[in-house]
Parts: C-alpha cells; sequence; structure tokens
C-alpha cells in the first residue's frame, strides 16, 4: 500500500513539473553592441551635453510561452568614457581629464538584485540594486528604468534616467577657460538600449 502511495506521489510531482516546464520558457540571455547614452548637466555659463553611441549591455529574462517577461535575473553594461562626446572638443578634454580615463576607461554597471513588474500589454518596469563604476571609484546604487519586450523579434528595449554627483565617485567637476567656466556637481545619465539575442 505504501509502494502504491509513493508511486502516486511520484507520479504527481512529475507531472507538476513537466507541466510547469511547459509553461515557462528557460532564462533568455539578451545583449548589444549598441547604446544610446547621454551625459547631461549644468554651468555657470550654459547647459551641456554628452552622448554616447558604443557599449556593451547585457540582460537575463525569464519568459513564459506566452511572451510574458516573468523575471530579470541580470542586467550589466559598460561603456569607454571616450565615448562620450559633445560639441566642443576643449570640453571632452576637461572631461576626460575629470574623469582620469587614462587609468579608468570605462563607465559600468553591474546589478545584483532585480526585479521586473508589468504594467500592461509588453510595458514593464525595472528596478535594480547594483554598482556603478566611474573614475575608478564604484558605488551601490538603484536603476529604475521601463522596458519594453517584443514577442516577434525577442528584443526588449531599456529606458531610465539616473540622477549623480560627480562628488559621490571622486570627480572634481571640469572648468574651462582658466576656471571662469564652471561645470555644476549634479549630473544626469539618461541611457536607451536594444537588447537582442
Amino acid at each position: 500500500m505504501n509502494s502504491l502511495i509513493i508511486k502516486r506521489t511520484a507520479l504527481l510531482c512529475a507531472m507538476f513539473l513537466t507541466a510547469g516546464m511547459a509553461a515557462v520558457d528557460a532564462q533568455t540571455a539578451l545583449h548589444s553592441q549598441d547604446m544610446d547614452m547621454k551625459l547631461s548637466g549644468t554651468s555657470n555659463l550654459h547647459d551641456w551635453e554628452m552622448n554616447a553611441a558604443r557599449g556593451t549591455s547585457k540582460a537575463s529574462f525569464l519568459i513564459d510561452k506566452k511572451g510574458r517577461v516573468i523575471s530579470m535575473s541580470l542586467l550589466a553594461f559598460s561603456f569607454p568614457a571616450k565615448n562620450l562626446k559633445s560639441d566642443h572638443t576643449a570640453m571632452d578634454k576637461n572631461t576626460y581629464k575629470a574623469l582620469r580615463t587614462d587609468k579608468n576607461p570605462n563607465i559600468s554597471f553591474v546589478g545584483t538584485s532585480s526585479s521586473i513588474k508589468s504594467t500592461g500589454g509588453n510595458n514593464y518596469t525595472l528596478s535594480c540594486n547594483g554598482n556603478m563604476t566611474i573614475a575608478g571609484t564604484t558605488k551601490a546604487t538603484n536603476l529604475i528604468a521601463t522596458g519594453v519586450y517584443s514577442p516577434a523579434s525577442g528584443s526588449f528595449t531599456i529606458t531610465g534616467v539616473k540622477k549623480i554627483k560627480m562628488t559621490d565617485y571622486n570627480v572634481k567637476p571640469p572648468t574651462a577657460v582658466m576656471g571662469t567656466i564652471k561645470t555644476g556637481d549634479d549630473i544626469t545619465l539618461s541611457y536607451n538600449v536594444k537588447l537582442t539575442k
């Protein structure tokens, strides 16, 4: 009798496991070599912005058979600081000097924990805790972003904004023209990345 109960229990467990596997896909890894990064801020003369279009991004999602994103287990990006360009060569050079790009070439983020919530249709809100590294200084931070998943192409587009203080990363706000032009400490990092298989 006990043997029959054990067999039936094992059969039920196997059925539940099979049903679960049929309902949910394995982890889907996505990546990109292109991104739209913008760094913007203020100065005592005018607002400024710098743009970067190349870098590496990767993420991993759990997606069910109906094309719904269930969870996110990885989010990371990195791009060379010298990819940031403005309309002024002198400003670029001062920025690279402030970021100490000779010793710390990359700006990066590596997620340590994350959550994702559907906001209707194929739209999602992402929250990711992790470590941001700028100019060789790494600090724990949180990124809040919106995401749009395309079941047809299997791509996921992430868009977000992060406000940062340069001095939090031991970066001295750049100056120009013998110190007469001074940038503010507060900057905004805006990003838009399309991740594909």
